[in-house]
């Protein structure tokens, strides 16, 4: 792919750098649409110099995502929030968000689009997260009929917001909450894995019009997660029960702490309302495997950063 340019919405992210990191590794110039440039300028010593572009870029404001396709052959569109906040609206930056990117791209005579969704993704779904994620498919297909909708289970690597927000808790709490009971199935998918498949979807001619759920080898049930966290941690903590209706207050206190300033909501609603289902590749669907990547296992990846919250560091094992 040398020489041709992907634009990638939401790169500076969690996902979005090891996809950026991906598509240099495989000779695209990469042009990173992001809100703050100064906070990605991380992302220039991925590729070679020159390779990588910063443009400011607001998904929310069309005049910038129009700038922002210039000359593009291929568009990624990562963009997504876990929790609303102040403009960060689930309608405005996931649903209509979403639809601008790949309305501009369509204009643009861009037909190379994958777009990032996730498991459980429905226009008519309980939650706002899932019906916004639905509702943005639906977009983006109906503007570009070839684009490649990635589905994952929730994704896990180095700086993820599932293992590392736990351990975290675990450090200060001698409880941590089974919301649910701590039934609720999840299928973990290493974020490597997902930035291969993402960049495979964009040269696989078998891709194009796809739907594809992603994820590992072996699925969880949360309890079963939190379980395996403390393990490599080395921490011992209680696994506190907590129905659904006591979590919805919980997340409503959440919710009304995360309207301070620069406060992150431990728990939504929204949240608890999409830890009602399962987050699990469908026995139909198309997977990880369907674009010629081999799912890594939590086991061998989760050690390497959960050495962090050891007491010992990575002397725990024989420390006294």
């Amino acid at each position: 792919m040398t020489g041709k340019l992907a634009v990638v919405f939401g790169g500076s992210g969690f996902v979005g750098r090891n996809v950026v990191r991906e598509l240099a590794r495989r000779g695209w110039r990469v042009r990173v649409a992001v809100r703050r440039p100064h906070h990605a300028q991380f992302l220039r010593p991925m590729g070679a110099v020159g390779q990588i572009q910063l443009k400011q870029c607001n998904v929310r404001h069309a005049p910038s995502v129009a700038d922002a396709l210039t000359d593009a052959d291929a568009v990624i569109n990562l963009v997504g929030i876990l929790y609303q906040s102040g403009s960060q609206r689930f309608d405005t930056v996931q649903a209509a968000g979403a639809a601008t990117v790949a309305r501009l791209a369509a204009e643009a005579g861009v037909t190379n689009f994958v777009h990032m969704s996730a498991i459980g993704a429905d226009a008519k779904g309980e939650s706002d997260y899932a019906r916004t994620k639905g509702e943005a498919e639906r977009a983006v297909m109906e503007a570009i009929p070839s684009a490649v909708i990635i589905r994952p289970s929730i994704v896990f690597g180095t700086e993820d917001e599932f293992f590392n927000k736990f351990a975290s808790m675990a450090g200060i709490s001698p409880a941590l909450p089974l919301i649910g009971g701590g039934k609720t199935k999840f299928q973990p998918v290493y974020v490597d894995d997902v930035a291969d498949a993402i960049c495979e979807a964009l040269v696989r001619p078998e891709a194009a019009g796809q739907i594809y759920e992603i994820g590992g080898p072996r699925v969880y049930t949360f309890r079963e997660l939190m379980e395996l966290m403390l393990s490599e941690t080395g921490q011992k903590r209680i696994l506190l029960p907590v129905p659904f209706p006591v979590a919805s207050l919980m997340g409503l206190g959440g919710e009304i702490a995360g309207w301070a300033p620069f406060v992150e909501p431990p728990l939504t609603r929204d949240q608890v309302k999409l830890l009602k289902h399962d987050n699990v590749v469908g026995e139909r669907a198309r997977a990880l495997s369907d674009l010629g990547v081999e799912a890594q296992t939590v086991e061998s990846i989760l050690p390497s950063y959960m050495v962090r919250y050891r007491r010992y560091g990575q002397f725990a094992e024989h420390a006294a």
